[in-house]
């Protein structure tokens, strides 16, 4: 949106994504370091719980096989040794885990054939009834819209596969009280791959100005989904939910932001409960990523700090040293003002 994982394979991602050459390289704080020992902010602290590792502008305003690699608003752990990336002008990319290079893309389209506003989204590998001519899984992509909203299923090579149900009050108005262009925002898949979320980015009509929902699916023994619960979410005074990311322990990672004219954009990452222990998610701040280490980022607009954009997917690619690797992308709308730029995060959650 505009400023405004389904198990996930952590492990095949963490080494290649922990040697990404085309990041720009930091000194992380490691498990053994004084600093760590002493319970000091580790090196390139954005916050004593978040450090900024890298980060790589290398794909910004390039193209690969003919489609513009931008407009990127979901990040997920794919087959092995690659990374899945969503561009909400319905592109899916698979990208080399370590360079993060463009590997192969497809095209997404609705029912009509027409193209979606596609944000959140889903790898579901383990789960994948398909198989490919050679006799071995697929796998499926599960592709979140904030226009309807809807949460469709994909294939490997991008053939539609079906749709999950909507709650009536999700639906953007005049169906429901869903805000235009704000609605499924992100899209995640708790560990187990039995419960899938998505978030919607701004209140419902008639909802109070920083509650968000989020409602869950549950998968069926047949491997579909049906409705679960739904959650409500305080987000910070004026920000929006851009994404929501499953940690490995069932909490969730919940990148908010906001954007004003001459000012530039806020960007927060917060720790919220695991679903399912009552209806109301509390959360907690990680990080607010202007207070990051700017390591020689530019900026080509007003910006808090010059290595903030439009930062709107995540994914959570490994471990190392008893924290989480993150990656966060932006969503540059194909903008000369704005930049697709990928940052690397050790989260202590």
């Amino acid at each position: 949106m505009r400023p405004r994982t389904l198990r996930t394979a952590l492990a095949t991602l963490t080494a290649g994504l922990a040697a990404a050459g085309c990041l720009t390289a930091a000194a992380p704080a490691t498990a053994a370091s004084p600093a760590a020992a002493q319970g000091r902010p580790p090196a390139n602290a954005c916050s004593p719980a978040v450090s900024l590792t890298g980060f790589t502008d290398a794909l910004d305003k390039t193209t690969y096989d003919g489609a513009y690699v931008g407009n990127l608003s979901a990040l997920a752990p794919d087959r092995r040794g690659s990374l899945a990336a969503l561009s909400d002008r319905s592109s899916l990319f698979r990208l080399d885990a370590r360079t993060l290079r463009p590997r192969g893309v497809v095209t997404l389209a609705d029912e009509s054939g027409a193209a979606l506003d596609a944000e959140g989204l889903v790898a579901d590998l383990p789960h994948s009834r398909l198989r490919s001519s050679g006799g071995t899984p697929t796998g499926t992509y599960l592709v979140s819209s904030e226009t309807e909203p809807s949460v469709r299923r994909y294939s490997g090579t991008g053939e539609l596969l079906g749709r999950l149900p909507v709650p009536d009050d999700l639906r953007t108005a005049p169906e429901g009280r869903g805000r235009a262009n704000g609605s499924f925002e992100g899209l995640t898949l708790l560990p187990g791959g039995r419960t899938l979320l998505a978030s919607m980015e701004y209140p419902l009509d008639g909802d109070p100005a920083d509650l968000v929902r989020i409602q869950s699916w549950q998968r069926t023994r047949h491997g579909d989904f049906r409705l679960g619960a739904q959650y409500t979410y305080r987000t910070d005074p004026g920000l929006g939910v851009s994404e929501v990311t499953a940690a490995p322990d069932g909490r969730l990672l919940v990148l908010e932001r906001g954007f004003t004219a001459g000012v530039g954009n806020t960007v927060r990452l917060q720790l919220a409960d695991r679903p399912g222990r009552g209806t109301v998610l509390h959360k907690r701040l990680l990080a607010d990523l202007a207070d990051c280490p700017a390591l020689g980022a530019s900026a080509k607009q007003p910006q808090p700090n010059p290595l903030l954009d439009n930062f709107e997917g995540m994914a959570v690619t490994g471990r190392s040293g008893g924290r989480l690797e993150v990656l966060v992308v932006s969503d540059d709308n194909q903008n000369a003002v704005q930049t697709t730029r990928f940052l690397r995060l050790r989260v202590r959650a």
